[in-house]
C-alpha cells in the first residue's frame, strides 16, 4: 500500500478541521433556536446587554450571518440615531441590523434566524476545505476563514449565554461548543495577562478553571506574556474560578469587582486581584 503524502495528510487534516468547526457552529445555532422557541413574548423584551434586549441580540446574529451570506447591509445609522451604548464605528455597524429588524414580530424573527443559519450551514458544508482555510479578514485581524468561523462559535455562544442570563435559563456551559468558545479566549491569554492584567516581567500566573470546563492555564512573562504548558514551582499569582465566570469576565459581561468573592486568589494577592479585575478583553 502506498503511504499517504504529506500534502494528502495536510489536506485530510484541513477537511477534518473544517467538518469539526462547521458541526460545532451548526450545533450552537440549533441550541439557540431551541432556546428561543421556549420563550414567551415577555422574555423577548428582557434586557440582555447594554442597549439590547433578547430580540436585539437575535437581530444582531441574523444580521451578521446575512452579511456573511452576501446580503446587502442596511445603511449605517449616524451617531445621533443610536443610543449611548454605541461607542464606536463597529457598534454603529452592528446597530444597523438592530434598527432594521426592530419591528419584526418575535415569531418571524425566530423563523428568520432558522432560515439564515440553515442557509449558512448548507454553504459552509459545501465549501471546499481549501476555500474554508483560505486567508480572510476576521474580527481578530487577518487570518483565515476557518479562524473567522471559530470566532463565530465564540460570539454565538457568548450571545446564547447573554440570552440565558436575561431569561434566567442557565445551561450549555460545558461540552464541545463551550470548550471551543473557551479556546478562543485562551488564544488571547497572553494579551489578557500581560496587557490587561499588567503582570510584571519575571512573573508567572496560573488560572485554574474548576468547571463545567476544567482547565489549568499557565502564563509566564519574560519580556512578553506567553502561555506555557506548565510552570516550574508555584506561580507568582493564581486564580481559581468556574469556566462560566471566567467567560463572563473575559467578555465583559460581569462586574469584576463584584465577582471577586467567587474567585480564589493565591500567591501575590495584589497581583492576583489585579489580574482578576482585568480579564475583560472583548470590544
Amino acid at each position: 500500500m502506498t503511504e499517504p503524502t504529506a500534502a494528502a495528510t495536510t489536506s485530510d487534516q484541513l477537511a477534518a478541521e473544517k467538518e469539526r468547526v462547521v458541526d460545532l457552529l451548526g450545533r450552537e445555532w440549533s441550541v439557540i433556536a431551541d432556546l428561543l422557541a421556549g420563550l414567551d413574548e415577555e422574555a423577548w423584551s428582557r434586557p440582555a446587554l447594554p442597549g439590547w434586549d433578547v430580540h436585539d441580540v437575535i437581530a444582531h446574529l441574523i444580521g451578521t450571518e446575512r452579511t456573511l451570506a452576501g446580503a446587502q447591509h442596511p445603511d449605517v445609522p449616524a451617531d445621533g440615531e443610536v443610543g449611548e451604548h454605541v461607542r464606536n464605528d463597529i457598534g454603529r455597524v452592528n446597530e444597523a441590523w438592530i434598527l432594521a429588524l426592530g419591528d419584526r414580530p418575535h415569531a418571524d424573527l425566530l423563523a428568520d434566524f432558522r432560515a439564515v443559519t440553515a442557509e449558512r450551514l448548507a454553504r459552509l458544508r459545501a465549501m471546499p476545505a481549501e476555500e474554508f482555510n483560505a486567508p480572510s479578514w476576521t474580527p481578530a485581524g487577518q487570518a483565515t476563514y476557518a479562524r473567522f468561523m471559530r470566532i463565530r462559535i465564540f460570539d454565538c455562544w457568548m450571545h446564547e449565554q447573554d440570552i440565558r442570563a436575561a431569561v434566567a435559563t442557565p445551561g450549555h456551559e460545558g461540552g464541545p461548543v463551550a470548550e471551543q468558545a473557551l479556546d478562543e479566549v485562551i488564544a488571547a491569554i497572553g494579551y489578557i495577562v500581560g496587557k490587561r492584567g499588567r503582570a510584571p516581567d519575571g512573573s508567572s500566573v496560573r488560572i485554574r478553571l474548576t468547571g463545567p470546563v476544567e482547565r489549568d492555564l499557565h502564563v509566564v512573562v519574560d519580556g512578553r506574556a506567553r502561555p506555557v504548558e506548565a510552570i516550574d514551582g508555584e506561580p507568582t499569582a493564581s486564580l481559581a474560578l468556574s469556566s462560566s465566570l471566567f467567560m463572563r469576565l473575559a467578555g465583559g459581561r460581569e462586574d469584576a469587582g463584584a465577582a471577586l468573592g467567587q474567585i480564589e486568589l493565591g500567591g501575590d494577592l495584589a497581583l492576583a486581584r489585579q489580574l482578576a479585575t482585568n480579564l475583560a478583553y472583548t470590544i
